[in-house]
């Protein structure tokens, strides 16, 4: 060990009354170091007191007082000796007298985490001055003896000169201990304390003893025992005579309680280096822990923002539609010139229009995942894409997906952007929506943080072009790339009229089926995917370049075409079915390309129609089934939805696991018409052209299986495990939703199933008359928490069904929970074939139904029809009911009634 490694206790002084007063009860002196380390610059003296080893006394420089500099010494000193283990911190300091504490001048204030015990140290502490330090050195008796005791004047709150400020205090009897010793919190400033109120509202609101200038610098890099002998009261009456008697009394304090200690208790203790290191990691981890608990809330509400923007992701498409691209194809326009001026330079608008199955998705996919692979590490550039799909209109429309290209900005941003912040707080609590002006708006501002930002919209033909959809997107995207955000376009779409003259002015690129891209899917796919082609393949090797010649010639520029022809060579067994087979695809594509191609594809779906009607009973009532499903169903379908719609028999009261057909099954009986996205786990038909060949076609085995659905969703939801009626919490619904899975389907799509039908089934007329089942379809719709029947089927319009529940006048005016009828619901959802059934046909001719009949926010069916802007409904109302009192408060009411007279003649001024 170096000699600096035997100084194991710390003494630190802040000014030189204190550093004489340290130094005068030395039991011995040692030398001055020879060395210190670099930059220190504090003033040693080491020495002994009892049987320690050594004790090291800095003084802070000259001149220097309060935190910062007591902090400098503290690093400095720890650096020169690091085995301290003892730290102390002695001088003097302002007391602060109370009724509680009854402390003078020269009394010592020990720092303590308790509030004062009142403690008393056996010792003489006035005696060990006078007898050791003033008997060595007498030259300083006259500056740390003790004063006079008529020197020592507390004053009250106000400082003067005035005698009665001055508080009379007993003097100490010779039982009690003078100077007195004080254990409690000592406060510490950069200033000095000269103000008797502060001090006294400390005391009384802390619990304050003693104020002083240096130990709170300390703590956090020398935890030490803080000692101080009282000098003054902490006012304006600052008493220098008592400086060295205090400073004289804590140090004889320190010196008493060193002399205590066993040395050896002091060895085993660890250093205030690793004390203070092992704190700082403490602190760290903590910090650490804080933030990230911090970090996980803020992500949470983050992303339950961006959930309420919009639910739309299209990450799992994305991951989906490039797992199906043949690795090496998209090649052509990946080196095109167009694309890589578009790759490279800012502002530029890319248009790649392409017929029907040529590949575009997939291309896009491409591009995405390249702009993905090239500046999916750089924070400064964003990227955003869009698949519209004609399967998801009523999700797709402008402002969803508009919400989609902010949603995605947003989330790639370090934290989410308060403009986004702001919509989620504008809009939330009123339960509204933002316009698409505001999310426009909201999309330009956090696209103006990134450097450069790249948008990809696939198939826009497939957004609502009649509606307007198509345009407005089109308009908006355009407004982003022209304000000042760095924006890049890159869409494709069929070639359709009114999609190609908005990007007459944009550089394109047509998109065909590449004549070596074809060939390298039909290569990969035989290998990987068709073994029992290629079985014959092996038999006769030709037949390989046979098949890719023929396929690739016939495609013409399609890539369905050539998935649809591979896919039906899968069930030949000899190659001469296959050469055949062959044949017939080079007849079918022969002939002028425009003319033929339309031709050709609805030949291909016709080809494999054929094929699923050839399959045996069984194979075909799966296959017909799942078609049906998928083309009928009001949203895309996940495989488990589908399996369990399949798996539901009339009759059921339960789900039959044994009933539920392996999803791998379902996609070989329908003969490549479906496929499964693995990412997102849905399933859908392979192209939207095979739902027009459907919707062409007419199918009559379709056709008719289309009633079964409304059944199957209601035998679902009268399921026995739904008859205990609505989940009382949360977690009990989440639990009905994961153990039901297409439990959420049927109950928010009976209604437009049911709607479509030619009748109300039996199966339906027993759920509704089954009040528990029918609070458990109506918890899925999110609605009153006490509905009825009649409520259900007014809210759905289901007017076979309000026929059938009104038969016996017995739910005419049942209100809900939240005090509306039936009539009021039909009202407020637009019903009009309801409302006419319940206010014309049945319910006024009986005088059975409260046509003015008020809920709980005294809105009548009138106003709940305007309110949701249902003019033909309040038109209904309005016919058959002039009794309806329009009350001053009924404002909406009112605003309908004047609507119906300025657009019904009949009802003119």
């Amino acid at each position: 060990m170096s000699p600096l490694g035997k100084y194991t206790v710390g003494w630190i002084c802040a000014v030189s009354t204190e550093y004489v007063a340290a130094q005068v009860l030395l039991d011995e002196k040692h030398k001055a170091p020879e060395s210190v380390s670099d930059n220190d610059s504090n003033v040693y003296t080491l020495g002994k007191i009892g049987n320690h080893n050594v004790v090291v006394i800095a003084a802070l420089p000259g001149g220097e007082y309060g935190i910062s500099s007591a902090t400098g010494v503290a690093k400095d000193m720890l650096h020169t000796f690091p085995n301290i283990r003892v730290g102390l911190m002695v001088g003097i300091g302002g007391g602060a007298p109370s009724a509680k504490h009854d402390i003078r001048l020269g009394d010592v204030v020990v720092s303590s985490p308790y509030n004062g015990n009142g403690g008393v140290v056996q010792y003489d502490f006035g005696a060990m001055i006078q007898n050791q330090g003033m008997n060595f050195y007498p030259r300083l008796r006259n500056k740390y003896s003790r004063p006079s005791p008529s020197s020592d004047r507390f004053c009250t709150n106000v400082c003067s000169g005035d005698p009665s400020n001055i508080v009379l205090r007993l003097e100490r009897t010779k039982e009690q201990d003078d100077p007195a010793i004080h254990y409690g919190l000592i406060a510490s400033a950069n200033q000095l304390m000269k103000n008797a109120l502060i001090r006294d509202k400390l005391a009384a609101e802390k619990d304050v003893l003693c104020f002083e200038m240096e130990a709170a610098g300390l703590m956090n890099h020398f935890p030490c025992l803080v000692i101080r002998g009282v000098c003054d009261y902490s006012d304006t009456h600052i008493n220098k005579e008592w400086q060295g008697y205090a400073a004289m009394t804590a140090a004889a304090y320190a010196k008493a309680l060193l002399c205590r200690i066993p040395p050896n208790k002091v060895e085993v203790e660890k250093t205030i280096e690793e004390i203070i290191n092992a704190v700082t990691a403490v602190i760290s981890k903590t910090g650490e822990a804080l933030q990230a608990v911090q970090s996980k809330l803020e992500g949470k509400q983050d992303l339950e923002i961006l959930e309420w923007l919009t639910p739309m992701s299209f990450g799992p498409q994305q991951s989906d539609f490039f797992s199906r691209r043949q690795p090496g194809t998209g090649q052509r326009l990946l080196d095109s010139k167009e694309f890589t001026i578009w790759l490279g330079t800012s502002k530029e608008t890319l248009f790649c229009p392409g017929i029907p199955g040529a590949g575009k998705t997939i291309l896009a996919s491409t591009v995405v995942d390249r702009l993905i692979t090239d500046f999916g590490h750089c924070d400064s550039i964003g990227i955003a894409y869009l698949y519209c799909n004609f399967h998801r209109k009523a999700e797709q429309t402008t402002e969803g997906l508009l919400a989609s290209l902010l949603k995605q900005l947003a989330q790639q941003r370090p934290s989410l952007p308060d403009p986004v912040k702001s919509l989620y707080e504008k809009h939330w609590k009123r339960q509204t929506r933002p316009s698409i002006e505001e999310i426009s708006t909201s999309l330009q501002s956090v696209a103006s943080a990134y450097s450069r930002v790249f948008v990809v919209v696939d198939a826009l033909d497939e957004c609502q072009v009649s509606e307007g959809c198509c345009s407005r997107l089109l308009s908006e995207i355009f407004a982003l790339q022209a304000s000042k955000c760095e924006a890049n376009i890159f869409a494709t779409a069929r070639p359709v009229l009114e999609i190609t003259t908005k990007f007459d002015e944009s550089p394109s690129v047509e998109i065909r089926a590449d004549d070596e891209d074809v060939k390298r899917y039909i290569e990969e796919h035989i290998k990987h995917k068709m073994p029992r082609l290629q079985e014959l393949i092996q038999a006769r090797p030709e037949l390989e370049n046979n098949i890719k010649a023929s396929i690739t010639n016939s495609t013409k520029g399609m890539f369905l075409i050539a998935q649809i022809y591979l896919h039906s060579l899968d069930e030949k067994t000899t190659p001469g079915e296959v050469l055949a087979a062959l044949a017939e695809f080079q007849k079918e594509g022969a002939g002028s390309e425009e003319g033929q191609r339309s031709e050709q594809l609805r030949s291909a779906y016709h080809r494999t129609m054929e094929r699923i009607m050839g399959q045996g009973p069984e194979p075909l009532k799966l296959a017909t089934q799942a078609v049906t499903w998928i083309t009928c169903a009001e949203r895309v379908l996940t495989a488990v939805e589908l399996q369990h719609a399949i798996a539901v028999n009339d009759g059921d009261t339960k789900l039959k696991g044994d009933n539920i057909p392996i999803i791998n099954r379902i996609v070989s009986v329908c003969a490549g018409l479906v496929i499964v996205d693995t990412n997102s786990g849905t399933i859908r038909l392979v192209h939207y052209t095979t739902q027009d060949y459907l919707d062409q076609t007419k199918t009559s085995r379709f056709q008719d299986a289309k009633s079964d659905i409304q059944e199957t969703c209601v035998t679902y939801l009268s399921f026995n495990a739904f008859a205990s009626g609505m989940c009382r919490t949360d977690n009990e619904f989440e639990q009905r939703l994961r153990s039901n899975p297409l439990y959420a389907y049927a109950a928010l799509n009976w209604g437009h199933h049911t709607r479509k039908s030619p009748s109300l089934c039996p199966v339906t007329k027993d759920f509704l008359s089954c009040q528990g089942k029918v609070e458990s379809a109506s918890q899925a719709l999110i609605i009153s928490e006490r509905s009825y029947s009649l409520h259900l089927a007014a809210i759905l319009g289901i007017d076979k069904a309000v026929d059938f529940l009104i038969s016996d006048f017995k739910s005419l005016n049942l209100r809900d929970s939240y005090g509306q009828t039936p009539l009021s619901l039909a009202a407020r959802n637009g019903r009009e074939a309801v409302v006419e059934l319940l206010a014309v046909v049945k319910l006024l001719v009986t005088s059975q139904a409260e046509v003015d009949a008020k809920d709980n926010n005294g809105q009548t069916p009138l106003s709940l029809a305007a309110v949701r802007g249902r003019e033909a409904v309040g038109f209904r109302v309005l016919e058959h009911s002039r009794v309806i009192e329009l009350t001053t408060g009924d404002w909406m009411a009112k605003d309908l009634e004047m609507t119906t007279a300025e657009n019904d003649p009949d009802r003119g001024a």
